[in-house]
């Protein structure tokens, strides 16, 4: 799980030390064994927010964790054209080369550590699917999707792309060096993340050494969840056990606690965590396949115009995928 990583963690900032009299840490409200599925063409996935109430996530709506798997010759996957509106969808790859375009002109390559970030807005067109070479190659494909809802005043706004490169996140440590945080988006005790975003929310990959301890400040009127992409640990300072593919959706507070077990095993050595948090938006939500909107007539003018030809047309210069699948949620 190579994403961004450093020589030495010590020459890196450091989170502050709480003090844990004034601190008010975060219970466990909700644990969640993500089930397993498949997406696109057929690469798997674990649907992490699965089971966890609307309002406990506001803004986010769906999470996908797809894979990890490595892929033989002729095996990787992607998706065909598919339409969004109304909300982003975030894409992080840890391992292995995913292409992305869609009918506004954006899109590219992201790997290791890459995040692409696209704000449907109004709608578009969006294909995702790996090159050509990997697809005749084969290997390993590890990466998450997130969907980030749009307040009203966004839903149909222009639709935007963001290519962050993974080395453009900003990096942080641990007091004692025993965990390394990447910020994709929003702050974490004053420092910022490169994602641009349209409400307040903080997104972050941490991976914690066997036996390391994280005290993690929290803004207060976020969210926060917590969902394990690798290895063993516990969450919380009730020291609830979690292992991959769990997700721990937390209560109020200010501050996030989590740690590593001493012993992992030999394919997942650290405990690796995607965590996620924002402002809720509170907005009613109509959320059916591609579109995410406010109401049931949006949803209806969404698929109006997405069959009208309204979203975009496909480039006559296509990113390379297989045929015959419907188009994901």
């Amino acid at each position: 799980m190579p994403a961004i990583t450093v020589d030495d963690v010590l020459v890196l900032p450091r989170l502050p030390r709480l003090d844990p009299a004034a601190t008010a840490y975060r219970p466990v409200r909700r644990l969640i064994t993500a089930p397993s599925g498949y997406e696109g063409e057929g690469f798997p996935v674990r649907r992490a927010f699965a089971g966890v109430p609307m309002p406990e996530l506001d803004p986010f709506i769906h999470l996908d964790q797809m894979g990890e798997v490595d892929y033989a010759p002729g095996e990787p996957k992607g998706t065909s054209w598919h339409p969004h509106r109304g909300f982003e969808t975030v894409t992080y790859i840890i391992d292995g080369i995913f292409d992305h375009q869609d009918s506004n002109g954006g899109g590219g390559t992201i790997t290791n550590g890459d995040t692409q970030w696209m704000t449907a807005g109004s709608g578009l067109l969006h294909i995702e699917a790996p090159p050509e070479h990997l697809v005749m190659s084969g290997g390993l494909f590890h990466g998450l999707q997130l969907w980030v809802n749009l307040p009203r005043v966004a839903k149909m706004s222009a639709p935007r792309y963001q290519d962050i490169r993974g080395k453009e996140s900003a990096l942080l440590t641990t007091p004692d060096g025993g965990a390394l945080l990447r910020i994709i988006a929003g702050e974490i005790a004053g420092h910022r993340g490169p994602g641009s975003t349209h409400t307040p929310i903080t997104i972050t990959h941490v991976t914690v050494q066997p036996g390391a301890e994280v005290d993690l400040p929290w803004r207060a009127d976020f969210n926060a969840l917590v969902y394990v992409l690798g290895g063993k640990g516990t969450v919380g300072t009730e020291r609830r056990p979690v292992h991959t593919g769990q997700l721990a959706v937390h209560g109020p507070g200010d501050a996030l606690r989590f740690a590593a077990d001493e012993r992992q095993d030999s394919h997942t050595p650290q405990l690796d965590l995607y965590i996620m948090g924002g402002r809720p938006i509170r907005e009613p939500l109509a959320h059916y396949g591609p579109f995410v909107m406010n109401t049931r007539d949006e949803l209806i003018k969404a698929f109006e115009d997405y069959e009208a030809g309204r979203l975009g047309t496909v480039p006559a210069a296509r990113v390379p995928h297989s045929h015959g699948q419907q188009p994901p949620r």
